[in-house]
């Protein structure tokens, strides 16, 4: 009986061990030690962005290449298999600048040095001379001398006030702008729609400079100096302009000419540069004609703007030249041990006009740090169920070249097997968190938030400070063509997010200037670095459960209630119309049954499931997951948006006028907005097909989610 009893005892202890070898710790196990502060490391994360902001490095330049290979370096440290995605691409560069400004006699005339300038003790004056010029990318070639008028932000309502209030007509004339509201390619594309020969956009002290006033500027405070000048392109398409819809994969692929790429009507056709707040405010100081209205003026001590046209002349030149470069994505990649044809896709660019601290090197600062601690899992024998892949983008900051071009290359594979994308491109550039996604991901972010500490406060979670802030909504969307998932959301269907710390641009008032440097990261963006750790935490966490969870968390209920929203915005902003919006309300109504049903089939099969019926299971689990994938693709349409066909989803996409802009239903915004000015038949009847076409596509994505033919 003793013998009988010891040997049960061994049986058990043995039993008790082969369990405890082939039982996997939980994945749950690893992703708290993700986020824990045994993994992060902030002196990591300053060395990074330090190593990566020491040269100033634009897309096809030598540092920039250098800084792909840190960024291999520090992949394959992590034991992370990386490779190298190359393309020929055309860029564009500055061969000359000029502009003065002629005054009426006897006033001498005014030539601007088009120049940033370094201050006493700056770390980088011998390297500042690397920066790209201040200029903008694809402007066009020439020389044009002309009369002034000023325009505020250069929007489409801006021009009607000039129009209507002021009787000012700026046909012929150079037009002054001050940036903000629109993006800069829509500024200039504005202006040569109301007949300008050419533009000059300033950053004024109002929204950059710290109003004015006492206000100090970088180095003292973090607000743009007087000959601070914010680079940056005004392409309007994304990608290579030789190469739409196509990848530049080769020197000898197919090309459009430069008279093709014009006529396509994304590249600018009036000369245009970019100049600092003194330069602008000495030609706005210049204006005659009448006063502008107060919301036209300058910082609280700035003399009375006026709209012109003169009485000066501007006399602008620019001549650029393009080549072709190429430029360098860094793909890693961690393949999954049960789905590996499932992609998670986590996407930061490298390249930046000048220094990069926070655009974009705070993001891939905080790219490394996730790469690192990921890399730290795999040692401790923690597999990803679907393949993780993290990419630094190139050529971001000419129009997402970079990104775009690995899409459209990629475009039928990432079309059937990516489940997400995960941007992060400025992450840090001031306290508070930002996010911006599609619905389907809004639960599991703000998850992702409960579980990681405030980095401006450790005694709540980041979730605890976002939700209190007063911020209204607490999610934005991914309507504008501002960063990388454009191609991924916009073009092919792939639910997206953008996550960030200090979303506002008075925050972050040095933006594409030679001042982003590491010195204004350490005393103003982030002194601890402990921002960048929770953004590497968050951005990590939900990438992990989105690769390592059976059911895909996502939740198409947040997306029906989103549409819902956005379709009562739209029902106030046509109220007094003859349109029709039912088809839409009937289609989310579907939406929204279709999302509970799926949400009940992941339960009954997490009910069920046992290990007589694993294999079964595991198909059915398959299955419920594609339908959870591929709903967002159904938002896409062949035929694009009017007008911008390359832009497919009819959700969420830019405005025509405004490329940052537009939250939902681009296609229906657009339409109702020329709708208004034309006060045709016509065009409401576009205003009804494009309330069809969206209707339509959320019914598709209904039946995708039930999984059923009709």
């Amino acid at each position: 009986m003793k013998t009988s009893t010891t040997t049960t005892t061994l049986l058990a202890i043995a039993t008790s061990y082969l369990f405890l070898l082939i039982t996997p710790t939980p994945k749950s196990t690893y992703h708290s030690l993700f986020i824990s502060d045994s993994l992060s490391d902030n002196a990591s994360i300053s060395n990074h962005l330090k190593t990566l902001t020491r040269r100033p490095h634009f897309a096809g330049s030598e540092a920039n290449a250098e800084a792909a290979s840190y960024v291999v370096s520090v992949f394959t440290s992590s034991n992370i298999p990386s490779h190298i995605a190359s393309y020929e691409v055309v860029l564009t560069y500055p061969l000359s600048r000029s502009l003065v400004l002629t005054n009426p006699p006897p006033q001498p005339p005014t030539t601007f040095t088009l120049r940033q300038e370094t201050y006493e003790g700056d770390p980088y004056a011998d390297v500042a001379q690397e920066a790209a010029p201040t200029f903008h990318a694809y402007a066009k070639s020439g020389t044009v001398a002309a009369p002034v008028c000023y325009v505020n932000y250069g929007r489409v309502e801006d021009y009607l006030t000039l129009k209507e209030k002021n009787g000012v007509n700026v046909s012929g004339t150079i037009v002054l702008a001050r940036y903000g509201k629109i993006y800069r390619g829509d500024i200039v594309k504005n202006a040569y729609e109301e007949g300008a020969v050419g533009v000059v956009i300033y950053s004024d002290r109002k929204d950059y400079g710290g109003g004015g006033g006492e206000a100090k500027w970088f180095p003292d405070e973090r607000w743009l100096p007087p000959s601070g000048v914010q680079v940056g392109t005004v392409y309007g398409g994304l990608g290579d302009p030789t190469t739409p819809g196509w990848a530049s994969s080769g020197g000898d692929c197919e090309r459009l000419s430069k008279e093709e790429v014009e006529k396509r009507g994304e590249v600018p056709l009036i000369p245009s540069l970019p100049v600092s707040a003194a330069d602008g405010e000495k030609i706005v100081l210049s204006l005659g004609g009448p006063v502008a209205e107060d919301e036209w003026q300058g910082s609280k001590d700035a003399p009375h703007y006026r709209l012109g046209p003169g009485p000066g002349i501007l006399n602008l030149s620019y001549m650029g030249k393009d080549v072709l470069a190429t430029i360098q994505n860094v793909i890693g990649a961690i393949e999954g041990a049960e789905e590996p044809d499932r992609f998670v896709i986590l996407g930061n660019h490298r390249d930046a006009w000048t220094f990069g601290a926070v655009d974009p090197n705070s993001g891939t600062a905080a790219l490394l740090e996730v790469a690192q601690r990921l890399g730290k899992l795999l040692k401790k024998g923690w597999r990803p169920r679907r393949t993780i892949l993290l990419c630094n983008w190139d050529a971001e900051e000419y129009g997402l070249i970079g990104s775009t071009e690995w899409v459209e290359e990629n475009r039928e594979i990432l079309a059937s097997r990516a489940v997400a994308y995960l941007n992060a491109d400025c992450a840090v550039g001031g306290p508070g968190f930002n996010v911006r996604a599609t619905p389907q991901l809004d639960e599991l972010i703000k998850k992702a938030t409960q579980e990681v500490k405030d980095p401006d406060n450790s005694s709540q979670s980041i979730y605890e400070s976002w939700t209190s802030s007063g911020s209204s909504p607490l999610f934005g969307r991914l309507g504008g063509g501002g960063s990388d998932y454009a191609s991924f959301l916009q073009h092919v269907g792939i639910p997206a997010a953008d996550i960030a710390f200090g979303g506002d641009i008075a925050g972050y008032p040095v933006y594409h200037s030679l001042y982003d440097d590491f010195v204004w990261m350490e005393k103003f963006g982030d002194p601890m670095f402990q921002r960048h750790v929770a953004a590497a935490s968050v951005w990590g966490l939900v990438a992990l459960w989105l690769a390592d969870e059976e059911f895909l968390p996502f939740d198409y209920l947040s997306y029906a209630k989103e549409l819902q929203l956005g379709m009562e915005i739209l029902e106030d902003e046509i109220s007094n119309e003859d349109i029709n919006l039912s088809p839409m309300l009937k289609s989310i109504k579907e939406l929204e049954k279709a999302a509970i049903k799926i949400n009940e089939q992941r339960k009954e099969i997490e009910v069920s499931k046992s290990w007589i019926t694993w294999k079964k299971d595991h198909l059915k689990v398959r299955e419920l997951n594609d339908r959870l994938m591929m709903a967002e693709r159904t938002f896409t349409d062949r035929d694009g948006l009017f007008g911008m066909s390359w832009y497919k989803h009819l959700i969420y996409g830019p405005s025509k006028h405004n490329d940052y802009g537009s939250q939902s239903f681009p296609g229906i915004d657009d339409a109702v907005k020329m709708a208004k000015n034309t006060h045709t038949a016509e065009s409401w009847h576009l205003v009804q097909h494009e309330v069809w076409r969206v209707s339509r596509v959320i019914k598709h994505a209904s039946l995708v989610l039930v999984g059923q033919l009709t």
